[in-house]
């Protein structure tokens, strides 16, 4: 892609998202859906007016980033501790579940055995974007429901990690003994990295300068990115090394005006995310898995809110609080993208199958924004009453 042409892909993802934005809000409809649709519609399946989702997607990763960033930045790590042990069973006991909802629907459709493990594998997570971005900023940080979702969805990253070593196992035929033993070491490697360096350096940094809010942006940016990279270097995603540089500063009085600062960068970087999920469809594969992929979506769709709601009544949680919970969490993932391009990277799975997650993934995208803009407060909410920043 030129340089010209990056130029006019930004114009026209944005342009065309305000314009898209618009009839939305006029429609009382979820912005999200806008977003994937221009995709599709200009993207190299559409008018190919923007030829390269791929980099368009690996641009718009750097949102997502930033949205696990500015969450550690609001959870203290003893809070943390505490919400992880809570919801540890419950997280465990709904991954198997939804593994098996989507290993059935494969298998009943055909699909071989293999595929119908990536399919469950992929079935398993819960979209931090949605759940996140569609959470008022009072039900995140102040709300027992919040920590709810954020401890569910934590423990769920951790589980996607080892899915992806696991696809890598079966794409060997061994264990990868050396990949194992630094998946191991290096979570507590890059925690005390972090410790350390923010403790010596950064705090520090804080102090002296915390007059210049230039720098201290820059400063935090830099943070942000580079505890992103290490993780990913240790054999972590960028994710829960973004999510641990937010956390390292979260008792740091200045964390709420970092998170303030960037919560634009963020909003940029999400708007190209949504928009690449749309640009990287190709109709007439999408033709081929409609039917299962629908059929996994709406299941999906039903079954994720009911069984939370269930499981977060059998340890003690509210009726109330149950349904909110599963009914956020009641979509696949961009995990399950990432999931399924992989074991397509590597030959596990067939293009189509690649497909058929692809497409349930932006389905239950599509269907809980709306269940959830409709039904509870959003900062997007279609409607003043449901409205909340």
């Amino acid at each position: 892609m030129h340089h010209e042409s990056v130029v006019f892909s930004v114009f026209l993802i944005f342009s065309g998202a305000a314009l898209v934005a618009t009839l939305a809000l006029f429609a009382r409809q979820a912005l999200i859906v806008g977003y994937i649709v221009l995709g599709a519609v200009v993207g190299p399946w559409g008018l190919q007016w923007v030829n390269d989702a791929k980099l368009i997607q690996d641009i718009a990763h750097v949102g997502i980033i930033f949205l696990l960033f500015l969450l550690g930045l609001n959870l203290y790590p003893q809070k943390l501790i505490q919400l992880l042990r809570q919801t540890t069973l419950i997280t465990l006991v709904t991954s198997v579940i939804f593994a098996a909802l989507g290993w059935g629907v494969a298998v009943t459709f055909g699909y071989s055995s293999i595929d119908g493990i990536i399919v469950g594998i992929a079935a398993m997570f819960s979209s931090t974007i949605i759940s996140l971005k569609l959470l008022p900023t009072t039900v995140l940080h102040h709300r027992h429901t919040g920590e709810v979702i954020i401890s569910v969805l934590l423990l769920q990253d951790f589980i996607a990690i080892l899915a992806l070593l696991a696809i890598q196992i079966l794409h060997r035929g061994d264990v990868p003994t050396q990949d194992m033993v630094l998946l191991v070491v290096s979570l507590p490697v890059l925690i005390a990295t972090v410790l350390i360096v923010e403790r010596y350096v950064l705090l520090p940094l804080f102090r002296r300068f915390d007059k210049i809010q230039e720098y201290i942006f820059l400063l935090v940016v830099g943070w942000c990115l580079g505890v992103a990279q290490l993780a990913s270097s240790l054999g972590l995603s960028y994710e829960i090394g973004a999510f641990i540089g937010g956390v390292a500063i979260a008792r740091n009085p200045i964390s709420r005006f970092i998170a303030e600062s960037l919560k634009p960068i963020r909003d940029f970087f999400l708007v190209m995310f949504f928009f690449a999920l749309g640009a990287g469809l190709d109709m007439q594969v999408v033709g081929q898995v409609l039917v299962p992929a629908s059929l996994l979506a709406l299941l999906v769709l039903l079954i994720k809110p009911i069984t939370f709601k269930f499981m977060l009544m059998k340890v003690s949680e509210t009726e109330k609080l149950g349904w909110e919970t599963g009914w956020r969490l009641g979509q696949l993932s961009e995990f399950s993208l990432l999931i399924g391009f992989m074991a397509l990277e590597v030959g596990l799975i067939v293009n189509e199958t690649a497909y058929l997650i692809h497409v349930a993934t932006l389905l239950t995208f599509i269907g809980s924004s709306y269940l959830i803009v409709l039904r509870y407060p959003t900062p997007i909410g279609v409607s003043e009453r449901l409205r909340r920043d």
